[in-house]
């Protein structure tokens, strides 16, 4: 178990520190431009969204690159899609329900019940994290033997 937790973390904790820091960024500054609480809770989930799988697809497209180039091989478009296909399988349950529903809701109503926004967030986004991983490891996991290999 110990070598999966190290691949699980090496893979997505890159990714959550950014995101963490483009979460709070979102939150603070929508809520500072719009005085809005909604406004707030979708530009910090939307803002860490970007911050999370840019950093996923960047780091997944040059570990292919690299892995291709040591064979000889090129990256093609057609390698970007199945980069892009196999984070589809990997986060695409996990990210309608967190994005849409789970991760928004708990962005607005925890800064509120919490009194405090740094602190409400930085609960959400945990929470939230809980119910993002589950599927999306399972799916990392089923995912690695057929829509991770580049030929």
């Amino acid at each position: 178990m110990k070598p999966k937790l190290l691949e699980w973390l090496r893979r997505y904790l890159p990714a959550e520190l950014l995101s963490l820091l483009a979460t709070l960024a979102g939150a603070y500054f929508g809520l500072a431009l719009s005085g809005s609480r909604v406004t707030a809770a979708l530009a910090a989930t939307w803002a860490g969204n970007v911050a999370y799988f840019g950093t996923i697809i960047g780091a997944d497209v040059w570990r292919t690159r690299r892995e291709l180039r040591a064979r000889g091989r090129p990256y093609r478009w057609a390698t970007f899609g199945q980069n892009v296909r196999a984070l589809l399988v990997e986060f695409g349950v996990a990210e309608v329900a967190d994005s849409f529903v789970i991760r928004p809701a708990l962005l607005y109503y925890l800064p509120l019940w919490l009194g405090s926004l740094a602190g409400g967030v930085l609960l959400a986004k945990l929470l939230a994290d809980v119910t993002f991983y589950v599927p999306a490891i399972v799916s990392y996991e089923l995912s690695k033997k057929r829509l991770r290999r580049f030929d």
